[in-house]
């Protein structure tokens, strides 16, 4: 989606936006097709789970500037698009694919929370915001993007890997005793990886899980194993896991539900 200066002319001037909301998987094919829409002052949001190719992109510290070469394979991203371009996004929005071509929103609660990587407030993403928000989608800009792309994050792990596994709805999932506490363990760890990096997730464990509780649908990434789809299991569970091994945080409960859910994955054929 292109976002054109004829949208509103006086705001954008001749910025363009283009938005990047594909699975992890097929970022490579984004790589090699997305050269023609980009214009020299083209700004390119990324609006999906997990963690983002850039995301060490002016982060500071000693992991400034790291690669993530599980995500990104050869820089392809990095090279094509460059990560100056980049929007970073986080979208919530329960939906699900109801026939080819189209994505049914199940809730009227759909947000998205933009910000640049280094945490700048600029007039692009100001701008960016305030239109989409005119349009109906509740748009946030935050100057923590790395915070929310966390707090979302946690959410996707603590129930996509129980949802690959039971095929179930998260509301069934977290009714269960035993499946609530592995819920909590895993909400834990992901925040500590969080925290080692210097970023303050939502930490607020009962709310999520009374959330999932109430949540009768099922995760996209189960959607997928379910019609035969690529599944983003690298970009959800293998970088954090990644990301954890850096900061030198433990994560066991992490570690046993990605290779319970990476093992059924590859069982599908869809890894």
């Amino acid at each position: 989606m292109a976002v054109e200066a004829s949208d509103d002319p006086a705001a954008l001037g001749a910025q363009d936006v283009v938005f990047v909301t594909v699975k992890a998987p097929a970022l490579p094919s984004v790589a090699a097709m997305i050269g023609p829409l980009l214009g020299p002052e083209t700004s390119v949001v990324f609006a999906m789970n997990g963690i983002p190719w850039w995301y060490f992109y002016r982060h500071g510290g000693p992991l400034d500037g790291r690669r993530l070469s599980a995500i990104d394979p050869d820089d392809g991203l990095w090279r094509a698009i460059g990560p100056d371009r980049v929007i970073g996004g986080v979208i919530y929005s329960a939906s699900e694919v109801t026939e080819p071509g189209v994505v049914t929103a199940r809730h009227g609660n759909s947000r998205l929370f933009l910000g640049e990587p280094d945490s700048r407030e600029t007039e692009r993403v100001a701008v960016l915001a305030d239109i989409l928000s005119r349009g109906g989608l509740k748009t946030t800009v935050t100057r923590a993007i790395r915070d929310e792309i966390w707090t979302k994050l946690m959410n996707n792990i603590a129930s996509g890997p129980m949802a690959v596994l039971t095929q179930c709805c998260v509301s069934t999932i977290a009714a269960e005793p035993a499946c609530e506490t592995a819920m909590r363990m895993i909400l834990e760890e992901t925040a500590s990886i969080a925290g080692a990096l210097g970023c303050h997730p939502d930490r607020d464990i009962d709310g999520k899980i009374a959330f999932m509780r109430k949540l009768d649908h099922k995760p996209s990434i189960l959607q997928d194993l379910e019609h035969g789809r690529a599944m983003e299991v690298e970009a959800l569970y293998g970088a954090t896991l990644t990301l954890a091994r850096m900061a030198g945080v433990k994560t066991p409960n992490l570690e046993l539900w990605t290779a319970l859910a990476t093992l059924r994955t590859r069982a599908a054929g869809l890894i």
